[in-house]
């Protein structure tokens, strides 16, 4: 955020009570009301005083405040960034030793739209009438299947409830419906690249993964059979691509598999045209697998199967090994978010344009040996380096204070290090900082230097 806009912002805070601290408040306001996201880079004491006209005595002591509280975390050479108290997550993959602070672009995941505070106070009134009741619905809330089947619908998939499960996000059914319908030893066809936890569900599950190859031109068609198969034609992970009609039919056409399983965890994100027909529309094997997680918010852990009722209680079953049902609070915030879905996916699609616009354009000007496929859809770049590790980059970044994950851990076979994903999780203002790091982190690897940073493995 721009240092003009910010003082802008902060002009409502300020005259009541001491200036420093009505400057504190101001920013402590803004991070909880999401208009100043998570790891926004705030500007120097000195430049936001002048701004403010305020003296720069009165905006370190400010600073220090929202330090204290942890509002603000600061490293030397890296400036201040927004944050929450005890907001960072424990990562599964930290690094011993690494920088204090570090922006995290491993997650594809922006921060939660402005209507989430409403949903959650409209759903803790809704939550009253079921508190009678165990709390547990294997299926999910009847109010959220019948909210997520009138919201295929509008998509042009007609579902009925009766067609609907609710999960913990499009991963758990993905999960769900291997235990189900696979066997170890059998054959699913995964994409490559693809989601890292897609492959890593295939793989607890003790299945043999069977590549289907990406590129910048579309998937090419299956040659072999399969036991089940994984589709994202909608803002395909990592690549951003987004798979025409006339594709759909033919990688269907192709797909020698009893079970196809289409991942629309970004179906509502087309950053370019309309969204074309829904693979379940053009072949009755489709199970549907949707997630608020992308469109929505990461932190509601909110997602759905659809298919045939006699399969989700297959489902059903299988669930009461894992989890029994999905939190009831969660879903009552679900049906308040669906009930303004247009909303919140318009603000959604204009951040994530503006954002990848941002990206691309920084790359072209600062990197311009980098080759960016242009996403049509979702929340991601999938850039091809000039040469070089992908991996090594990735050491180096870490040392700058910046977590990427690098291509390989987005294939079967450990491929793909000339390449690296880069989520659409920065504001358009910080593109050009987020690529100056990069160029650095990428100068160190094509001079040979040596990091020791492992990659990142944990990613979303």
């Amino acid at each position: 955020m721009g240092t003009d806009r910010l003082a802008e912002l902060l002009g409502p805070w300020l005259g009541a009570g001491p200036a420093y601290t009505a400057v504190a408040a101001g920013i402590r306001g803004l991070a909880l009301d999401g208009r100043l996201a998570l790891g926004t880079r705030v500007p120097s004491e000195r430049t936001l005083a002048a701004a403010l006209r305020l003296s720069r005595t009165t905006v370190t002591a400010a600073y220090d405040v929202l330090r204290t509280e942890g509002y603000l975390v600061s490293a030397g050479g890296a400036g201040s960034r927004v944050t929450l108290p005890a907001s960072a997550p424990e990562r599964p993959d930290a690094d011993p030793g690494e920088p204090a602070v570090v922006r995290d672009l491993t997650v594809a995941a922006t921060p939660a739209p402005a209507q989430l505070l409403d949903a959650v106070a409209q759903a803790a009134t809704d939550l009253r009438p079921l508190l009678s009741g165990h709390g547990l619905h294997p299926y999910g809330l009847p109010a959220l299947r019948t909210g997520v089947a009138a919201h295929l619908t509008r998509r042009g998939l007609p579902t009925v409830p009766e067609q609907v499960m609710v999960t913990n996000g499009a991963l758990a059914g993905w999960d769900l419906l291997l235990r189900t319908v696979t066997r170890p030893g059998q054959r699913a066809l995964v994409e490559q690249p693809t989601y890292p936890s897609a492959l890593d569900a295939v793989v607890a599950a003790h299945l043999r993964p069977v590549p289907l190859p990406v590129t910048a031109e579309g998937w090419e068609l299956p040659a072999g059979a399969a036991d089940v198969a994984l589709l994202t034609p909608d803002g395909q992970n990592p690549t951003g691509l987004l798979a025409d009609d006339r594709q759909r039919r033919a990688l269907l056409a192709a797909v020698d598999a009893p079970v196809v399983a289409a991942d629309e965890t970004f179906t509502d994100l087309v950053l370019d045209g309309a969204p074309p027909t829904p693979l379940a529309v053009l072949d009755r094997r489709v199970v549907t697998l949707g997630s608020m997680s992308k469109a929505f918010w990461s932190g509601l852990r909110v997602g759905w199967v659809r298919a045939d009722p006699p399969l989700l209680a297959r489902l059903a079953q299988t669930r009461g090994t894992v989890d029994l049902s999905s939190p009831v609070l969660e879903q009552l915030v679900a049906v308040r978010l669906l009930a303004v879905a247009d909303e919140v996916l318009a603000d959604r699609v204009a951040w994530l344009t503006a954002a990848r616009d941002a990206l691309l354009a920084a790359l072209a000007d600062q990197l311009p040996d980098w080759r960016a496929t242009r996403p049509q859809a979702g929340a991601m770049l999938w850039v091809q380096l000039p040469g070089g590790s992908s991996t090594r980059l990735a050491g180096h970044a870490l040392d700058l204070g910046l977590r990427v994950t690098p291509g390989p851990r987005f294939t079967v076979d450990g491929t793909a290090d000339r390449w690296l994903r880069l989520p659409l999780s920065v504001p358009a203002e910080g593109a050009g900082e987020l690529v100056g790091v990069l160029r650095e982190a990428w100068r160190r690897t094509a001079a040979g230097a040596v990091s020791g940073r492992t990659a990142p493995r944990w990613t979303a």
